[in-house]
């Protein structure tokens, strides 16, 4: 197979898997109140390993929950990743241990949890800030903390 035939094949698989993908509300408890988002759950190999690459907006109120299945060091980079990201590290209880913010479109640096965690919850960047999110909130989703 040539490699502008994968390239096309694999291209269409971002955008069947993207597109495929149901938004389901997520909800971070915060000391000012609960803030909801919309969420789309990358909890598949292959979909924890497109996350939100080749998008090119995601809107304000809009995310990504990655489930890793169970706690762990989690690396992250923005490779193919146009739109910048707030990356919320959260340990295998729903608290959020770490966030990473404002992060660097298009980079190849690792962005790690810095500890164990199972979860990461990707949101446009600005929306940790903007939502008063703070290390020990809780986050409030069926698959988190279960």
């Amino acid at each position: 197979m040539s490699s502008a035939l994968r390239l096309v094949l694999c291209l269409a698989a971002i955008v069947l898997l993207s597109a495929a993908a149901p938004l389901e509300k997520l909800i971070f408890e915060t000391s000012s109140g609960p803030k909801p988002v919309l969420i789309e759950v990358a909890d598949t190999p292959e979909q924890r390993e497109v996350g939100l690459m080749y998008r090119r907006s995601l809107p304000a109120d809009h995310g990504m929950l990655f489930d890793f299945g169970q706690a762990q060091e989690v690396t992250m980079w923005m490779k193919n990743t146009y739109v910048s990201l707030d990356m919320v590290f959260v340990g295998a209880d729903g608290r959020i241990s770490r966030i990473a913010e404002k992060t660097e479109p298009l980079s190849t640096r690792i962005i790690s949890s810095d500890g164990p965690a199972r979860y990461v919850v990707e949101l446009a960047a600005g929306a940790a800030a903007r939502l008063g999110l703070k290390r020990g909130d809780k986050v409030v989703h069926p698959r988190v903390g279960a």
